[in-house]
């Protein structure tokens, strides 16, 4: 049975729709689309933190991407408000270590990361997808597989990684690892439409639910809160500019 959220201690800051077991699509940009990865072992940093901080809160991680001034990460738990503490320790032990090392202060991330619950049955694969082909659609490198801080080699088979859990989306293509990596890759090299990649994006930025009709009547249902995407009004700044690496 799903239960609920409890209600935020900041009376004034509106509560993360959120559901135990659901995935939740997430991304953390930085403050100005400043570079929030400045070096290779910044990148290594950040995924250190990821793990334990994943780890520490029971949270699975089933897909992610670092680019140059944002993250995207996949997961999933089974309490309401591990993933909110998770990202939090991330950020207090990722800063600390960037600002150590890199001799700076302020502000690293700008504001509070943005999530969007996602529907496991329709629409879990295609917002791995859009995830894992962020490098290629900021004309990073030609293949997703050649970009190196993602959880597509996991996917593909290509080496283990420690952050990843696996969804049941995807251990659900094929019973061999093998042949699953395969079809995994023929997925992933499917175009998605441009009206799939727009829906993906205001539903992360308005923070809503992005999934099928029932089930955004379910969540709807079960938080009491509205969870469908706003009128359309002028094109937000995530929008506006889609040629920088802020996919």
């Amino acid at each position: 049975m799903l239960v609920p959220p409890q209600q935020p201690r900041n009376p004034m800051r509106r509560p993360r729709l959120e559901l135990p077991g659901i995935p939740l699509h997430i991304t953390h940009r930085g403050v100005n689309r400043a570079a929030t990865f400045l070096d290779e072992d910044d990148y290594v940093s950040y995924l250190q933190a990821l793990e334990a901080s994943a780890e520490a809160q029971h949270v699975r991680v089933h897909g992610y991407v670092l680019m140059t001034n944002h993250v995207h990460l996949l997961v999933s738990a089974q309490e309401t408000g591990t993933v909110s503490r998770m990202m939090q320790a991330i950020g207090r032990r990722y800063v600390r270590t960037l600002n150590t090392k890199h001799r700076r202060t302020g502000t690293l991330w700008e504001g509070r990361y943005k999530s969007c619950l996602v529907d496991s049955d329709h629409y879990l694969l295609r917002c791995l997808r859009y995830i894992e082909l962020n490098p290629v659609r900021a004309g990073m490198v030609a293949l997703p597989e050649h970009y190196r801080w993602s959880s597509v080699h996991a996917h593909l088979g290509k080496h283990p990684d420690p952050r990843w859990t696996p969804h049941p989306l995807y251990l659900a293509l094929n019973e061999d690892p093998v042949a699953r990596s395969h079809l995994y890759h023929t997925l992933l090299m499917e175009p998605i439409s441009s009206a799939d990649i727009q829906s993906i994006r205001d539903h992360l930025q308005q923070e809503r639910v992005l999934g099928s009709p029932a089930f955004q009547a379910m969540v709807e249902k079960t938080l009491n809160r509205s969870c469908c995407l706003r009128s359309p009004g002028r094109p937000t700044k995530e929008t506006e500019n889609s040629n920088t690496n802020v996919l």
